[in-house]
């Protein structure tokens, strides 16, 4: 088995090349990826077994400079579908946060956001006491709150559109709401989306949570869904996200990603991405920067 090893960095090749191969026993890389915008990756191909990829793994994640790698088996490439979570992935706010500061209750609900993505609360539990905490607030909020606050992360729309020119299907799943996750993946180009209902009764939130609530195991179920559809196998699934409820998509994908994730999360991804932005996914499958869209 040959293993395949992904640098990706901000920084000079030259002394990305260095760090690494430091590393990997001097090894010189096999492949250069490219550069976009000061973003430079390379990689390099070494021989290996899935133990040894995971000690290699570890070993540069503990090295202590700032680049994102995955250690991947060589016959592992691009893939055919994109799964992703949103809050905090694709957008960088947490959509419910941002919902409970027009009520003057963020602080509280986003102590109840931090212990449910580490994996310390129940997921449906924890979502749906803290939209009962919303009873009240108008609906209003939603498009201030999306329209004043929410924001796609650096990479996000390059990512998914440099995928679907390649022919993946793109899809965002969401624990959050699809009042947002609608205007997320048409923002971010998306196929489709899926996210749970905030229920109202015209003119303001009912405090109550449409069913059934989509969470962990639904995640998963949609990368299966999507992934028969297209008639592909989990292994030509790429999947990411930062919170405890996408651990079971991202430990079945063929390729799973913990973007800037917490810690239960980025322990058992087959890759992080914690120093540079989603363009990395797309070096980690191969692609080269000449290619990259959006």
């Amino acid at each position: 088995m040959s293993l395949r090893i992904v640098a990706v960095a901000a920084m000079d090749a030259a002394k990305l090349e260095a760090e690494v191969s430091a590393e990997l026993g001097r090894v010189a890389p096999s492949r250069a990826l490219g550069s976009v915008d000061g973003l430079v990756a390379l990689e390099w191909q070494l021989p290996g077994d899935q133990d040894q990829a995971a000690r290699m793994r570890a070993r540069l994640a503990e090295r202590g400079h700032p680049v994102d790698t995955a250690v991947l088996p060589a016959a592992s490439g691009r893939k055919r579908l994109l799964i992703s979570d949103m809050d905090s992935t694709i957008i960088g706010q947490e959509c419910l946060d941002e919902l409970a500061d027009f009520a003057g209750l963020k602080a509280e609900v986003s102590a109840i956001t931090e212990r449910a993505m580490r994996g310390e609360l129940d997921f449906e539990g924890a979502l749906t006491t803290r939209v009962a905490m919303l009873k009240g607030l108008g609906l209003d909020a939603l498009e201030q709150a999306y329209s004043e606050r929410i924001t796609l992360n650096p990479g996000a729309k390059t990512l998914v559109e440099t995928m679907k020119a390649d022919g993946a299907e793109t899809v965002l799943v969401s624990g959050g709401f699809t009042y947002f996750t609608s205007r997320v993946a048409a923002a971010a180009g998306f196929h489709t989306h899926r996210g749970n209902t905030l229920v109202d009764d015209g003119k303001a939130l009912t405090g109550e949570v449409g069913r059934p609530i989509l969470g962990r195991e639904a995640k998963l179920s949609a990368l299966d869904e999507f992934a028969a559809a297209k008639g592909i196998g989990r292994d030509e699934v790429i999947a990411l996200g930062d919170g405890a409820n996408d651990l079971a998509m991202i430990k079945a994908s063929g390729l799973g990603i913990a973007y800037h994730a917490k810690p239960v999360v980025a322990a058992e991804a087959h890759a992080s991405i914690e120093h540079t932005d989603l363009r990395a996914a797309l070096f980690f499958q191969g692609y080269e920067a000449s290619e990259f869209l959006g």
